[in-house]
């Protein structure tokens, strides 16, 4: 795009964009010449997926602000509208940056678009919005969230009346509704079929999420907990108040919902550093286990004590955390054979082990939990799902991950394991004993670029075509390239069976990195040394993914 198409483009975004704020900031680019802002913003646009939106805040058609917010849902009417639903849509949001906003355009659009719509009563997690769509049968929900993302981010996510996330090629449908969608000024707003909710809805989801842990269970447990700056600590609160729990160690400076996540660089529990200051008050309280919401609550990070671990706490992997739960609710005997466990194929194979053992049914998805609540065929019930990136799904209250019911049931295992003077460790021991020491850790490799899609896609092709005969002197014995579809939709996924271990390979969906995923396997010695089969295990994983980051940047990443 010419310097002039730029210019015209800018300006005529200007003229309609109904926030001061960005319309301020076009003008400021205009009147500064200054073609590389102008660009950033309004040379490419964000791509409305099977995640929806998310990006940075700003102007322009490639950052988050109330005009696309607006645009986007106009096309998300007009597609409800052509497929002929006319229910409720419920609108939800978190503590960031614009989402009060955001969510007020959206109820607005949607109002004028002829559809009655839900406002959640003030931030909320983002599986309570879920929830929502099923309690009230609505025809759709919309979140407004950015997730674990950093705090110049926020984003725009999709549930359809299944209450799952929307899956391809409804995307494509709705983002060619989104172009369709004329000027800004034409698209009516009213606020005259929207309805608040109020505190009832959290109720209803404390009363569903309350059934997975059982009434008669033990109750003493000492937890730490932390928000991570977000809108997770209070429906925490009340759940553990539910069903029981002690009140956990709140970490104080974290608790209150702050956009500007002051105390951690990044507000992921996956990152370093993040859990720092709950695993310190941990240390301070003599706690059995530690956990961690991202800042909508969709997430959930364990850690716990470990005497070999710097500091004392060890924070479990998401695998590991997947099979401890899995293990729980199998363990505790209310499962039939038509269940189901479901985890991703970046995730650890220790689920199928499990699941094979207890006689039920195992079913694997693409990454995302648009694909895991999906994945079980007609006649099986949803046991478990979960992937690696920290996020857990517990029954059929919640058709998407949810950090705060797979915190009481890690809860109920850790109060019951105390009781039975076991701890998580141990109880992961055992499960490593009866099916060998999975050990699995992802390596990503950031891009840096605008065009970090292409480059990232383009080592991926080189992949396929030149594709390895070893990896870290270990032979592949076979490749699945997901790519092609098959046994499921297409997807740009490379699985390496090698000697020993287990290699994944796949462009990120939603940042500019290159994921790489190892796992290995080595069974328990008859001495039962469970920590030498898992050091065995890290070195062939480390190894392994060594081995990869070499192979792509021999193919130009």
């Amino acid at each position: 795009m010419s310097a002039a198409d730029l210019r015209a483009a800018a300006q005529a975004w200007r003229d309609e964009d109904p926030d001061p704020v960005t319309r301020a900031e076009v003008d400021a680019l205009l009147a500064a010449g200054d073609d590389a802002g102008l660009a950033e913003r309004f040379g490419a646009r964000l791509q409305f997926g099977t995640a929806g939106l998310r990006g940075a805040l700003g102007a322009g058609p490639n950052r988050m602000n109330r005009a696309l917010v607006r645009r986007a849902t106009a096309g998300v009417a007009s597609w409800l509208h052509a497929q002929g639903l006319r229910g409720p849509v419920v609108v939800g949001r978190d503590a960031r940056h614009g989402s009060e906003a955001f969510a007020e355009d959206t109820a607005a659009v949607l109002s004028g678009a002829g559809f009655d719509v839900l406002v959640m009563p003030g931030p909320v997690p983002t599986p309570v919005t879920a929830f929502a769509v099923l309690h009230h049968r609505a025809v759709a929900g919309i979140m407004i969230t950015a997730s674990h993302n950093p705090p110049q981010d926020n984003g725009y996510k999709l549930y359809l009346g299944d209450g799952a996330q929307i899956v391809s090629p409804v995307d494509a449908e709705i983002s060619a509704h989104i172009d369709a969608v004329g000027s800004l000024a034409e698209v009516p707003l009213s606020t005259e079929r929207v309805r608040a909710l109020d505190g009832a809805i959290i109720d209803a989801y404390l009363d569903r999420v309350s059934t997975l842990v059982q009434p008669w269970g033990a109750r003493e447990v000492r937890a730490v907990y932390t928000a991570m700056h977000g809108v997770g600590a209070e429906v925490v609160r009340l759940a553990f108040e539910r069903v029981g729990f002690p009140h956990p160690h709140e970490v104080a400076e974290q608790v209150e919902p702050d956009p500007d996540f002051p105390t951690v660089a990044f507000p992921n529990p996956e990152e370093p550093g993040a859990m720092d200051l709950a695993l310190a008050a941990a240390a301070r309280v003599g706690a059995d286990l530690v956990l961690a919401n991202d800042p909508d609550a969709d997430r959930l990070a364990v850690a716990v004590p470990d005497p070999a671990a710097e500091g004392g706490w060890r924070p479990l992997t998401g695998d590991e955390l997947g099979a401890l739960i899995a293990d729980h609710l199998l363990r505790r005997g209310a499962h039939q054979p038509d269940d189901a466990l479901v985890t991703t194929v970046v995730s650890s194979r220790l689920l199928s082990r499990l699941a094979e053992a207890a006689g039920v049914a195992y079913f694997e998805s693409l990454t995302g939990f648009k694909w895991v609540v999906r994945a079980p065929t007609p006649g099986h019930r949803f046991l478990f799902g979960y992937e690696e990136a920290l996020g857990y799904c517990v029954g059929d209250v919640v058709r998407d991950k949810d950090g705060i019911s797979a915190a009481l049931v890690v809860t109920e295992l850790a109060a019951e394991l105390r009781a039975e003077g076991s701890s998580l460790t141990e109880r992961l021991d055992g499960i490593f004993r009866a099916h060998g020491a999975h050990v699995t850790r992802q390596q990503s490799i950031r891009v840096a670029g605008a065009d970090w899609l292409d480059r990232v896609t383009a080592a991926m092709a080189a992949l396929r075509a030149d594709p390895p005969t070893e990896v870290a002197g270990r032979a592949v014995r076979s490749v699945e390239d997901l790519l092609p579809g098959g046994r499921f939709a297409p997807s740009d996924v490379l699985i390496y069976t090698l000697d020993g271990a287990r290699l994944v390979v796949r462009p990120s969906g939603t940042e500019p990195k290159c994921k790489c995923y190892a796992e290995a396997v080595v069974p328990v010695g008859d001495d039962g040394d469970v920590a030498a089969a898992r050091r065995r295990a890290r070195d062939v994983v480390e190894e392994v993914l060594a081995g990869a980051r070499t192979l792509l940047e021999a193919r130009g990443l």
